[in-house]
């Protein structure tokens, strides 16, 4: 009988990169069973273990993923640093067998040997997949071609911008995606019901198809955006102007509402300090001050976050600017 074969590599993966790819791909081309453990590391990236961990879950479903959130943070190439990660994974291993060691590191050497396992080299060189974590840490956009859309996307900061109709969401979003040099995503829900409104009116499918449609084409966007994706309107838009015109809501949209809630980084409300456009695909200014009140009301209902932008375009700019300065995505003000 052939012996079972379990792979086992590890590393910080900030972030997963084409190189980590190709050495976990070909671990499960060659392993019967593969197991990555990954270093929670508050000193090299902001991004959360979690999060990184997922990627890989997410991308590789048949692996096993250990997360060691209690892993040494030293590193370098003493014997005692070498004899602390090799206790450390001997005991979150708790007794499994390693029979191959996959890494392009330095540390393959003792690690397999610690392990009892076939020391496993994988493009050490760099030549396969030229890329390192320092270098895509640096400049995200620039190295995307070496980054899954699925770790791409989480690295992106998304901004929304909510507000009732005319107060001026349209003008700053594009705006500031201009001054970024970034993409930004239109209100889906306008040109949709340009096309498909009868007097004036979606039914709720068509309401929900909005909100299908909003998030399937930010998903395009992130694949491309620099640093930040701008957003004008979101599902909780939606999910109200269904509210507004019949009493209620699907449960697609429904859900798409409470996924919104915790999808951007930042949510601005654009106020209604500035002149109302008085266009005939709008219902009022009565209605614009109604709807902003209950826009506000349904933020602070779902505990959401969010600051009120007022005055010139000017002055939405700055306030927008300064909080993106003080900004990290995944670090607290």
């Amino acid at each position: 009988m052939s012996q079972h074969r379990t792979g086992l590599t590890l590393g910080k993966f900030a972030p997963l990169h084409a190189g980590h790819q190709f050495m976990i791909e070909t671990a499960i081309k060659e392993m019967d069973e593969v197991i990555v453990v990954i270093y929670d590391c508050p000193e090299t990236t902001d991004i959360p273990l979690r999060v990184r961990s997922n990627w890989i879950r997410t991308l590789y479903p048949q692996v096993h993923v250990i997360e060691a959130w209690d892993g040494p943070n030293e590193i370098g190439d003493t014997p005692a640093i070498k004899r602390m990660h090799e206790a450390y994974i001997l005991q979150k291993l708790e007794g499994r067998k390693i029979t191959h060691f996959y890494s392009s590191e330095f540390y393959g050497e003792h690690m397999s040997a610690a392990l009892g396992a076939e020391n496993r080299q994988v493009d050490p060189d760099r030549t396969t997949f030229p890329i390192s974590g320092t270098q895509v840490r640096g400049n995200p956009f620039d190295n995307r071609k070496f980054l899954s859309p699925v770790v791409y996307r989480d690295l992106i900061t998304k901004v929304v911008f909510l507000g009732a109709p005319s107060t001026g969401k349209s003008t700053l979003t594009a705006y500031m995606a201009e001054q970024m040099h970034t993409h930004w995503m239109v209100e889906y829900g306008r040109e949709y019901w340009e096309k498909h409104q009868v007097d004036r009116r979606l039914s709720l499918a068509q309401l929900e198809e909005i909100a299908e449609g909003h998030v399937e084409r930010e998903e395009l966007l992130l694949k491309d955006a620099r640093d930040i994706l701008f957003v004008d309107t979101n599902a909780i838009t939606t999910y109200m102007f269904s509210h507004y015109y019949h009493g209620a809501a699907t449960p697609r949209l429904t859900q798409l509402a409470v996924d919104a809630a915790s999808r951007y980084d930042l949510v601005f409300v654009c106020d209604t300090d500035i002149p109302y456009d008085d266009t005939w695909d709008r219902s009022g200014e009565v209605q614009r001050f109604v709807f902003q009140k209950q826009i506000i009301a349904d933020l602070v209902a779902r505990k959401i976050p969010y600051f009120m932008l007022k005055g010139t375009l000017e002055d939405r700019v700055a306030s927008v600017s300064r909080i993106l300065n003080q900004l990290s995505k995944y670090r607290s003000f």
